[in-house]
């Protein structure tokens, strides 16, 4: 399969503990200056995604198994860097990127007094989010391009619950290895809380994908990449 060989074997990167901690990853590398943070490419790095967080995994009894399903149909990621107003979306996606979630943190940072009504003092509660992502752009190196929403990383497991299941993805970071963004939401009266929402990227080339049982590391399904990402448009048309 294409691709393959570039993955080890999964049971070595279980049995070692490679799956790195995403957050103090990308703090780490966000952290370093330009040039040594740009040498960093070709680092490859295994990861754990937020299943708690992918609304778009689903485990299904089937005749064979488990049917394991992580839909991608909706995981594109927003960000002006990403934005492709001229791609004709017959051929290609708006949004090159996409995302796997990977960990979510919230800071409550105090609270201060305020009106937003007048005469109606309130306590304005100040959070931050940060939300930790990989971001990859060949996902069609996994299968075709298609309008289905439940295309995604799809495989077939052995019976197991589904709290036991973990996902893991292997990547080979790209320039520029890290993105960042802010959004923030003024406290109203309605919702007294001052909310900012930092996004954080891992950016990569996705090598493979793996079901994991999270109780005895024991690898459930890979998902390879199966053709180079040029042939599925003209395999889709």
């Amino acid at each position: 399969m294409a691709g393959s060989g570039l993955a080890p074997p999964v049971e070595d990167v279980v049995a070692s503990s490679s799956v790195v901690d995403s957050v103090a990853t990308y703090e780490t590398l966000a952290a370093l200056p330009a040039a040594q943070r740009a040498a960093q490419a070709g680092r490859t790095l295994v990861v754990e995604v937020d299943l708690a967080g992918s609304p778009g995994f689903s485990l299904d009894a089937s005749a064979d198994g488990v049917q394991a399903r992580y839909r991608m149909a909706f995981n594109n990621v927003a960000e002006g860097w990403n934005w492709y107003p001229q791609a004709d979306p017959r051929q290609e996606d708006y949004y090159h990127a996409k995302f796997l979630p990977l960990a979510s943190r919230i800071e409550e940072r105090g609270e201060y007094a305020h009106e937003d009504k007048i005469g109606t003092p309130q306590h304005m509660r100040v959070t931050w989010r940060y939300d930790y992502f990989l971001a990859f752009e060949n996902l069609y190196d996994f299968y075709p391009r298609t309008t289905d929403d439940d295309a995604g990383f799809a495989a077939t497991l052995p019976p197991v619950e589904t709290g036991r299941v973990r996902m893991l993805a292997l990547a080979t970071l790209e320039a520029p290895v890290t993105a960042e963004s802010t959004t923030f939401w003024k406290a109203t009266h309605g919702r007294p809380v001052d909310f900012t929402l930092r996004k954080r990227y891992l950016i990569g080339r996705l090598q493979a994908v793996w079901f994991v049982d999270a109780k005895d590391g024991r690898v459930l399904a890979r998902v390879l990449p199966v053709a180079p990402r040029a042939n599925w448009h003209r395999l889709a048309r």
